[in-house]
């Protein structure tokens, strides 16, 4: 993998991470433009490198709540953190039912789908569109409505859906605070990511050669700081409603995908 081409899907990963506009959707079309050639092993190793840095720098903004949530645990009188880890907890569960039963399914969906990507970013667009139009409320994420979001989670696994959009989209659809939303999406997503770093790790399909080491340096940089600035960004496009630029964008990159595929 090239040093250039390593950075710029770096800085896909970490931006369309935290803004709703999928970020398996662009690295698939990003690949489609770069051309993709190397091996199974090497894009596994440098999708993980990606997401881990795009994990930790959610932590890195989230470092106060994760802190708080983590100390509250010990402590028997700290009910709220309590109840917030149960929320998390059974936000994953959709997830990682999705994940293992239909993990074939899922990777074949990774292989050049343009046309899928499209429609789902039009998808996204539309959940974007209907959710920035709803009346801000005060509600917190229920449990009925963590395992809701969960669900939204767990189908955003298909390329073209946004996981940050699908899951605010829903948490507001469901009458949550749009600010709780935003941090509650972010937060449940860094078990997963860690979880399943941690497979991959452990599964002994991970490829590092000398002559990646440097490419996959520069992509795990890009990704961390993108994702740092877009993480930032999008707390506060979600608090002021500016969700209709993304649903705009979506729709706009979703229509040209299918159009340049099909013609």
């Amino acid at each position: 993998m090239e040093v250039l081409d390593a950075l710029i899907l770096g800085v896909i990963q970490g931006v369309t991470e935290f803004l709703p506009v999928s970020s398996s959707g662009h690295l698939e079309l990003a690949k489609a433009v770069l051309g993709s050639d190397g091996l199974p092993k090497e894009q596994l190793t440098f999708t993980v490198i990606l997401h881990f840095a795009t994990a930790l720098s959610t932590m890195v903004i989230f470092r106060k709540d994760i802190f708080d949530i983590l100390k509250g645990l010990g402590n028997k009188t700290d009910a709220t953190a309590r109840h917030f880890s149960a929320k998390i907890i059974l936000s994953m569960i959709p997830a990682v039912v999705i994940g293992l039963n239909f993990e074939s399914l899922l990777e074949s969906l990774f292989s050049g789908q343009i046309v899928l990507v499209g429609s789902m970013l039009l998808l996204t667009a539309l959940l974007l569109f209907v959710a920035d139009r709803a009346k801000n409320t005060t509600q917190n994420v229920g449990y009925s409505k963590s395992i809701i979001i969960g669900i939204a989670q767990g189908i955003a696994m298909i390329p073209g859906i946004s996981r940050s959009g699908a899951t605010i989209a829903t948490a507001v659809l469901l009458k949550v605070d749009k600010s709780k939303a935003a941090r509650f999406s972010f937060l449940m997503v860094i078990p997963l990511i860690l979880g399943k770093v941690t497979k991959d790790l452990l599964s002994g399909d991970m490829l590092i050669e000398s002559q990646d080491a440097l490419p996959l340096a520069v992509g795990f940089m890009a990704a961390f700081v993108s994702g740092l600035l877009a993480c930032a960004w999008m707390l506060a496009l979600v608090k002021n409603s500016k969700l209709y630029y993304f649903a705009a964008y979506c729709a706009l990159v979703g229509m040209i995908a299918i159009a340049v595929t099909l013609i």
